[in-house]
């Protein structure tokens, strides 16, 4: 449903609530205040959206992806600031078949913007390991140093600790070679 017939819908539910308590049916006004903020909610958080985060927390990748492919045009159904967050999930589901192709994605969302510091830690981190397998340390040294510094709360600190260690384990790698 488009957002526009969501926040038109949202506050004509709303306005029935009230005209509701003035009529004395406070039960169902309650009962439509309630839906009317459901609905409200909505067009700040996309249902769709909402399904597909919480099926990637609990790893179960293809319904992620088929909620995610059920948004035929983000910048037409999602407001603004979701865009860069599409683009994140899009990303790191993509990132499990194709690595070097969520390149593209996670960049995109860096771009539009993510407005939480451990999201934009995790975009780095991921555009990090893509550099890692494309044997760019340099790339990588510098998408980790920004990941850490973008990870506040230290949510991340140990996926950090461990690339770090792997771009170790690589310049080890290297220097074999040249041997």
């Amino acid at each position: 449903m488009p957002n526009i017939i969501r926040l038109i819908a949202g506050i004509a539910m709303f306005v029935g609530a009230i005209a509701l308590f003035i009529f004395g049916f406070w039960p169902w006004g309650i009962l439509a205040v309630i839906l009317s903020l459901l609905v409200l909610v909505t067009f700040f958080f996309n249902e769709n959206m909402l399904l597909a985060q919480w099926f990637l927390r609990k790893d179960n990748m293809p319904k992620a992806e088929l909620f995610l492919k059920r948004i035929s045009n983000y910048e037409k159904q999602l407001i603004k600031i979701q865009h860069g967050y599409y683009n994140l999930l899009i990303g790191l589901i993509e990132s499990r078949r194709a690595p070097m192709q969520s390149e593209k994605y996670f960049k995109k969302a860096l771009i539009l913007g993510l407005h939480m510091d451990h999201n934009i830690a995790l975009a780095k981190l991921s555009l990090a390991g893509i550099a890692m397998a494309k044997r760019n340390k340099r790339e990588a040294t510098m998408y980790i140093a920004e990941a850490k510094k973008a990870d506040k709360n230290k949510l991340l600190a140990d996926q950090i600790k461990q690339m770090k260690d792997q771009l170790v384990q690589m310049d080890k790698q290297q220097q074999v070679r040249y041997r």
